[in-house]
Parts: structure tokens; sequence; C-alpha cells
């Protein structure tokens, strides 16, 4: 009798990890989720700067990518694809807030979810150690100066800057030219500097943090969600 091994999919490619998710694959889907998260939260917070929405629209983009994994063809890597979903969840979301709050200004209502992250932030800190206290005032400096820049600057230099996302990449992902993609990041980053010491900037690989409890959660949520 011949005893089968299974393939580890850590080592599959992008093609054959989407023929397994396809077939609901809990590993396959483990394993992108976990590669991903980061890149897609940092992408979706970069249009909609809100921590919990752009939570929400990384899931968002797995049960869309994944319910359209037979679309996918391996022209692009499989990550490359998802941002591009999770960029067009978040501008739908973001026009969808604009028009919101326009009907909001009309009526002179104030739009609660505008404030929720901040209250939220402010309500953790009191029991921070004073260390990890300081190093999360750091990070909301940073957030606070990225949030200030233009929109187009601000998707395009968290893409290139922080996700380390290649000039050609970022062109196909947002529908530039690489040499806008240049230009709008140096902008970026003459915008910034008028904000932000050299040491701020130094600490800006750190910003956004979505790893440990928070992104074990999400691909726990997108596992039993997609595989049941």
């Amino acid at each position: 009798m011949t005893v089968q091994t299974r393939t580890d999919p850590g080592i599959l490619s992008d093609v054959e990890l989407a023929a397994r998710i396809a077939a609901r694959d809990r590993d396959a889907v483990r394993i992108v989720t976990e590669r991903n998260n980061q890149r897609l939260f940092r992408v979706a917070w970069s249009v909609l700067k809100e921590r919990a929405e752009a939570e929400d629209v990384v899931q968002s983009t797995y049960m869309r990518g994944f319910a359209a994994i037979g679309s996918f063809a391996g022209r692009s890597s499989l990550s490359t694809w998802l941002t591009r979903i999770a960029i067009n969840e978040a501008l739908g979301r973001a026009r969808a807030r604009e028009r919101r709050r326009k009907r909001l200004d009309a009526t002179s209502v104030v739009d609660l979810n505008d404030y929720r992250d901040h209250l939220m932030r402010g309500s953790m800190q009191g029991s921070k150690p004073d260390a990890e206290l300081a190093q999360g005032q750091i990070r909301e400096m940073l957030e606070a100066a990225i949030a200030q820049l233009p929109s187009e600057f601000r998707t395009t230099f968290v893409l290139r800057e922080i996700e380390g996302v290649s000039v050609e990449d970022a062109a196909t992902l947002l529908g530039i030219s690489p040499a806008t993609v240049k230009t709008r990041c140096l902008r970026a980053r003459r915008r910034l500097q008028q904000l932000l010491s050299p040491e701020l900037r130094l600490a800006l690989s750190g910003s956004f943090p979505f790893a440990g409890a928070d992104c074990h959660a999400l691909t726990a949520r997108v596992v039993a969600q997609w595989c049941g």
C-alpha cells in the first residue's frame, strides 16, 4: 500500500495556493491571509484613515477575492491581485462615506464614527507601561502626519515606503504611470519632513501595526467564514 503525503502549502506557487483556496483548504487560506493581512490593512487605512473600517475592508477583500479565485491566472502575484481588490473596496467605501458626510453636513448632524478611533485609542493608553506608551505616541504622531497627506499621496506612499511595493507594481495597482508614483512619493516625503523629525521618520516601519493577536484573529475569522 502506498502512503500519500500532503504537500506543504507553504512551498506552493500562487496558482497552486489559489486552487487550494478554491477547494476551501484551511491551510492555504491561513497561509495567504497571514502573508497579506499587514499589507491589505495598511493600504485600506491609507484610503479610509480608520482602523476598524480598514480591518473590515481586509476581511471583505478576502471574501470577494476567494469567491472569484477561479479567475486568478497568475499574471500578477496573488498579493498584488488581493491588494487591487482591497484598494477598490476601500475607495468604494470612501466614496460612500463622503456621500453620507455631505448628507449629514446638510442637516448639521455629527458623524460620531469620525471620532471613534481617537476615543478608543485614548481609552487604552492609561494602563500602558511608559515605554509602550511612548512607542504608541510616536506611532500616533506618524499616523497623524501621514493622515494629513492628500489621499493620492497617502496611498502611494504607504504602498512604496511602508509596504515596499515596487514602483511598477504600485503604478499597476493605482492605475497611474511609474513616473507619477515617483512624483507622489517625493512630494509625500517633502510634506512629512515638514512635520516629523528625522528620529520619527526612522520609526516609520513600525507604524500601523497589524500583527500578533489582531492578525491571528482576522485569519481565524476568514478561515471560519470561507472554509466553514
